[in-house]
């Protein structure tokens, strides 16, 4: 395979990671789109209803199957001692088979998703306003306890996703609120947002579909066996201090973290002059964008566009005139 090849389906497949993972996050015994099976009530219904329900079911899978995120909200994964002891986990599967170092998630890289939603370039400043009304949603959860979540063990999803486990605890029901929260609040605003499963956070260190041609060189799952000393493995605890609206398509940072659009500082934590300046920008920001799309809305008006050309003419015109006038008058001066 030429080298051309590879990166090209790379980048392809790097299109679809996030949207891999949740797929296999949330996979369980329902069907495609997340609908269980219904009882008949009346087992002699007209065959008319049932191709009516067969219709819906199909145009429900369709939704979901059309729907490819491009955007999610991050919960970075910073803490040295947890990003530490995924780098030896990781090291640990190479040796097992170096062909499997491509697969794995970069440095910068750690994080939780905690939504996936579809965001048109039109639409990101509506993805920003829910996510700067997402906030007070949260302090509201949290009621002014810090959110400290808890790393423990290691599992796959379909042997294509390697992850390390949130332990359950205490911190699991205010993050299942937030995710909850979240994904109502980006859908009030109109957003595309969400899946029909059950959210189920995790922490992905590797991706079989990172590298494509692996399949073409019989890696076709991840061996349970790679990983089996990690089962048990504490990694360590994370404070959640923050929550980005990050793109799955642009260009990384060059810490290796995902473009941000925008991000919320949650938490109880000290708030220092930096904080506050970033929260200051943030607000002109969202109200300098705001005004340029209602510029951009009037300029676009038919009428105004009207108005525009009619005076732009009626200037052209009487600058013509005037320098007509200033000839004539030179004329006569000589």
């Amino acid at each position: 395979m030429s080298r051309k090849t590879e990166m090209s389906e790379e980048c392809e497949a790097n299109t679809m990671d996030s949207l891999l993972e949740m797929t296999f996050a949330t996979m369980d015994t329902k069907d495609d789109c997340g609908l269980t099976d219904v009882p008949q009530i009346n087992l002699e219904r007209s065959e008319e209803n049932e191709w009516i329900s067969k219709d819906q079911t199909k145009k429900k899978k369709k939704k979901y199957k059309d729907y490819q995120p491009n955007y999610f909200l991050s919960i970075p994964i910073t803490n040295k001692e947890i990003t530490g002891g995924i780098k030896i986990l990781q090291n640990a599967i190479i040796r097992k088979d170096k062909r499997l170092a491509k697969a794995m998630t970069s440095d910068g890289s750690f994080h939780i998703t905690l939504l996936v939603m579809l965001l048109h370039e039109d639409e990101i400043n509506i993805g920003i306003d829910a996510l700067l009304e997402l906030k007070p949603c949260i302090e509201e959860i949290l009621q002014g306890r810090c959110l400290t979540l808890r790393f423990q063990g290691v599992d796959n999803f379909g042997h294509q996703v390697g992850f390390v486990k949130l332990a359950e605890g205490d911190h699991m029901d205010p993050l299942l609120e937030i995710a909850e929260a979240a994904k109502r609040t980006f859908q009030e605003k109109g957003i595309l947002a969400g899946e029909s499963r059950i959210f189920k956070p995790h922490l992905t260190f590797m991706k079989l579909s990172q590298v494509p041609w692996l399949r073409k060189k019989g890696v076709k799952k991840i061996d349970p066996k790679f990983y089996e000393k990690f089962i048990s493995h504490r990694f360590g605890e994370e404070t959640v201090q923050r929550i980005d609206l990050c793109s799955m398509l642009k260009k990384k940072q060059s810490n290796g973290y995902y473009h941000c659009e925008s991000s919320i500082v949650i938490g109880k934590r000290p708030i220092g002059i930096q904080d506050l300046i970033n929260e200051a920008l943030q607000r002109e920001r969202m109200v300098l964008k705001s005004k340029v799309k209602q510029i951009k809305e009037l300029l676009f008006q038919p009428e105004i566009q009207a108005k525009i050309r009619r005076e732009l003419f009626e200037e052209r015109s009487i600058n013509n005139s005037n320098q007509e006038n200033d000839v004539d008058f030179t004329a006569t001066l000589t």
